[in-house]
C-alpha cells in the first residue's frame, strides 16, 4: 500500500507524469541490449557486439563540465565562415546528455585586425556562440571498428550539427576526413549527410563520396522525426567504410577508391583519427537570425568499439 499513498501525495500533473512515464518505459524500444526510458537515455549502458571489444565510450553520467581526460575543445572561428565563436562554455552534462548550445550572444574578437584579409580575424565580433568537441591528443583511433552515437538534433534555421572525424597525419583533406552525420540546408531543403574525404590534385580541394537524404524522407515515415533521439553509427572494415542512420545504410564507400595523389590511403595505412562533435551556425546551416535560441544539439551517448 506504500507506493499508493505516495502517489496520492503527487499533484495531479506529476501523478500524469508518471503514468506516462511508466507507460513509455513498458513501450520503449530495445537498442541492442539496452532499454530507452522517456527521457532519451540508454539505460543499460554500452552493450556487448559479439566479434568486437569496447575500446572508449562516454555516456555523460557526470553532471558540469564534459570530462577533460575525454575532450578538448576548438575555439573562435574556426571554419567554413561559419558565424559561431566556439567556446568550452557552451558544452555541458546534463541529465545524463552532452548538450551543446548554440547561443544569440554578441561576442568580442580578440584577433581583430581591420586590415586582414583573413576571416577569422577581420571581423569584430561575433554574433552567436556555441562548442565544438574533439578527442584529439586524449582518444584518436587507427580506423577498423563499430563507431556508435546516439543523438537529437535541432532542425531550426541556421543549425549545422556534425559528428565526424579527421585523421591527425598531414595537411586536409589528406589527412582524410570521415562525416558520419551532418544536418545542414543545401537549396534551402533540409538534408542530412553521410561522407568521406580524402587528396585530390587541387590544393585544399577534397575528393569527395557523399550521400544525401531529404530530411523529408525520414518524416514521410515518422512525422516526429526531428523530435527524437537517432542512432549515427559507422562500420569501418579493412575495405569499406558504412555510414548508417539507425540501422539504414546511408553510404558505403569502398577505400580502394579513397587513395591520395601521393599514393596514400588515409583509411588503410594506419593513420590515426579523432573525434568531433559540434554545432555550427550559419554557412551551410542557412540564416540562424530567426531560430528560437539556444539551438542545441543533444548526444545520449559515444563509443567506440574494436574488431577482434
Amino acid at each position: 500500500m506504500e507506493p499508493v499513498h505516495v502517489i496520492k501525495k503527487l499533484s495531479a500533473s506529476s501523478f500524469l507524469l508518471l503514468v506516462f512515464c511508466q507507460v513509455q518505459y513498458l513501450n520503449a524500444q530495445a537498442i541492442g541490449n539496452g532499454e530507452i526510458d522517456p527521457c532519451g537515455q540508454d539505460m543499460n549502458g554500452p552493450r556487448d557486439i559479439p566479434g568486437m571489444k569496447l575500446l572508449w565510450h562516454d555516456e555523460f553520467n557526470e553532471e558540469g563540465k564534459p570530462d577533460s581526460a575525454n575532450w578538448g575543445y576548438e575555439y573562435g572561428f574556426v571554419r567554413n565562415m561559419e558565424l559561431q565563436w566556439y567556446q568550452p562554455q557552451n558544452a555541458c552534462c546534463r541529465d545524463g546528455l552532452l548538450i551543446i548550445e548554440g547561443k544569440k550572444e554578441k561576442m568580442g574578437n580578440p584577433d581583430y585586425n581591420p586590415q586582414s584579409r583573413d576571416w577569422r580575424s577581420n571581423r569584430p565580433f561575433a554574433e552567436y556562440t556555441s562548442a565544438c568537441l574533439i578527442t584529439r591528443g586524449l582518444h584518436e583511433w587507427t580506423g577498423p571498428g563499430y563507431y556508435e552515437i546516439r543523438a537529437r538534433i535541432d532542425t531550426s534555421s541556421g543549425s549545422w550539427p556534425a559528428i565526424w572525424l579527421l585523421g591527425t597525419s598531414g595537411r586536409w583533406p589528406f589527412c582524410g576526413e570521415i562525416d558520419i552525420m551532418e544536418f545542414y540546408r543545401r537549396n534551402r531543403e533540409k538534408i542530412l549527410l553521410a561522407n568521406v574525404a580524402w587528396g585530390s590534385e587541387k590544393r585544399f580541394a577534397a575528393a569527395w563520396d557523399s550521400e544525401i537524404r531529404p530530411l523529408s524522407d525520414f518524416m514521410k515515415t515518422d512525422p516526429d522525426w526531428s523530435n527524437k533521439f537517432h542512432i549515427f553509427s559507422m562500420t569501418w572494415q579493412n575495405d569499406s567504410i558504412k555510414l548508417f542512420i539507425d540501422d539504414h545504410l546511408m553510404n558505403e564507400i569502398p577505400l580502394d577508391k579513397t587513395v591520395n595523389p601521393d599514393g596514400t590511403n588515409p583509411f588503410t595505412h594506419g593513420n590515426t583519427f579523432y573525434l568531433l562533435i559540434n554545432l555550427a551556425l550559419g554557412a551551410n546551416g542557412g540564416d540562424p537570425s530567426m531560430a528560437m535560441f539556444p539551438v542545441t544539439f543533444e548526444i545520449d551517448y559515444v563509443r567506440v568499439y574494436r574488431f577482434e
